[in-house]
């Protein structure tokens, strides 16, 4: 299946039109009435919704991914990225999306916990 992302609040709207532009499955907080949710409200509306959460928030998530790790409660997978320019993003997301299925990303996100996957990693 393909991956279908859930964009979170701090990611810039602009970024999941040029995804779709791409043909990429995209949802945002904002078009999901979702904001100001707490993080746990968001990464669990993710996994209602069998989506791929992408954040910059990455010390609340790792912090959220360890603990439904420790607790066998899986998700779709949790994508952090530094806040990179619109264009870098959108190579690097499609790049992934293009590259992967649905169900790869929680074995990959399993796999790098705390760390950069070297084909999506800082190279622009």
């Amino acid at each position: 299946m393909k991956i279908r992302l859930y964009l979170d609040e701090d990611v810039d709207v602009a970024l999941a039109s040029a995804l779709r532009q791409r043909g990429i499955d995209v949802l945002t907080t904002q078009e999901a009435g979702k904001r100001q949710q707490t993080d746990e409200a968001q990464l669990e509306y993710a996994v209602q919704a069998g989506r791929v959460f992408f954040t910059h928030n990455r010390g609340d998530f790792a912090r959220l991914h360890g603990q439904r790790v420790k607790e066998d409660r899986p998700h779709a997978g949790v994508i952090v990225s530094d806040q990179l320019p619109l264009r870098i993003l959108l190579r690097r997301l499609s790049r992934l999306c293009f590259s992967l299925t649905q169900e790869e990303i929680p074995q990959l996100t399993s796999a790098t916990h705390g760390a950069r996957h070297p084909q999506f990693g800082d190279r622009g």
